[in-house]
């Protein structure tokens, strides 16, 4: 009967240390945008590298670039890469980016 009641006990102890530890886990994420926006506000046609691919911008117009952070993108000129406009950050993700704020 005693070896019934300790397992009873050992066994009621267990679950609610698994409980504990479980309630005491936290999750560190943070939302981030999986986009953003460019927006052509030069006076020219534009075409660029996006990271993954080339786009080409008429004045005014804007593209949705994936927000890979870390990823360059670069002027394009007939198909290849060219200079790095900028880099890729979190802080553009979600948001409309304008051409002309890399051009200063």
């Amino acid at each position: 009967m005693k070896i019934i009641l300790l397992s009873i006990y050992c066994s009621i102890i267990g679950l609610n240390i698994v409980n504990i530890k479980e309630s005491n886990v936290y999750l560190n994420s943070k939302s981030i945008e999986s986009s953003f926006s460019l927006i052509n506000d030069t006076k020219d046609k534009v075409s660029i590298h996006t990271g993954t691919g080339f786009v080409s911008l008429n004045k005014g117009s804007k593209t949705s670039i994936g927000c890979n952070i870390g990823k360059e993108v670069r002027w394009a000129n007939e198909g290849k890469k060219g200079d790095v406009i900028f880099k890729i950050e979190s802080e553009h993700c979600g948001k409309t980016i304008k051409l002309s704020e890399f051009l200063k």
